[in-house]
């Protein structure tokens, strides 16, 4: 019996891609029919998507950084849309809130819509990221941990835990299985960035686990406390 009662878990965007671009439907399905899964268990989920598989960054230096970031918005929303289908199609309740409004295709973002959601057993996607732009999906999966209450932030990513460099480059890089925020933060690894670091702190988030997708089971191992991957603390 996992000990979480409410979690907010990032799910990374290229992680759902094929090869990292746009949608592996099969994996897309097998995630869909784990997060019902988690729901049934009784664990209040609600969920951040990345949208690397879509869109990241600036297609040039030219181009404008806030148009930039509207688009990689607008690709959480596409990615939240697709998983809420999934795990809808895996017979469970599922709904999007997006932080930008568009209320002909998801619901308006607010703190106490989305508690209550959760508390009627709904798996709960946040799109559109902060709806700010210059902040990122990291920042914004925080900051929704910290509105929505929850017990524990699970970071699923196309790499399997923290490093002490990265492990595509580098083959003799060490998986990290314990670290402090403050620690992540002084020895610049990139799990998060700073802004997200720093709300981590402030906000008192009691822990995160960062882990990978490849194995979409492995988020119900996390949640029954298998020590895979990373476990990030104060």
């Amino acid at each position: 019996m996992s000990s979480y009662k409410r979690v907010i878990l990032k799910l990374s965007g290229e992680a759902l891609g094929e090869n990292g671009r746009l949608f592996d439907q099969k994996l897309i399905a097998h995630v869909g029919r784990i997060l019902a899964e988690i729901s049934r268990k009784g664990i209040e989920l609600g969920i951040v998507i990345g949208a690397g598989n879509i869109w990241r960054g600036r297609q040039s230096q030219e181009m404008d950084a806030v148009t930039a970031d509207h688009m990689g918005m607008l690709g959480t929303v596409i990615n939240c849309l697709c998983m809420r289908d999934a795990v809808e199609r895996a017979g469970a309740k599922a709904v999007v809130f997006s932080a930008i409004d568009m209320p002909r295709v998801c619901e308006p973002y607010n703190v106490q819509s989305a508690r209550q959601a959760m508390r009627d057993g709904n798996v709960v996607f946040f799109a559109g990221g902060s709806g700010n732009p210059f902040f990122t999906t990291d920042t914004a999966v925080v900051l929704r941990a910290a509105e929505m209450q929850a017990d524990a932030l699970l970071l699923a990513k196309n790499i399997d835990g923290v490093y002490d460099d990265d492990p595509r480059k580098n083959p003799e890089a060490r998986l990290i299985p314990d670290i402090s925020y403050n620690e992540a933060l002084g020895r610049r690894l990139k799990v998060m960035d700073t802004a997200a670091f720093a709300m981590l702190t402030e906000q008192a988030i009691p822990t995160v686990r960062v882990f990978g997708l490849a194995q979409p089971e492995d988020i119900l191992r996390v949640l029954d406390g298998d020590p895979c991957g990373t476990v990030l603390h104060p």
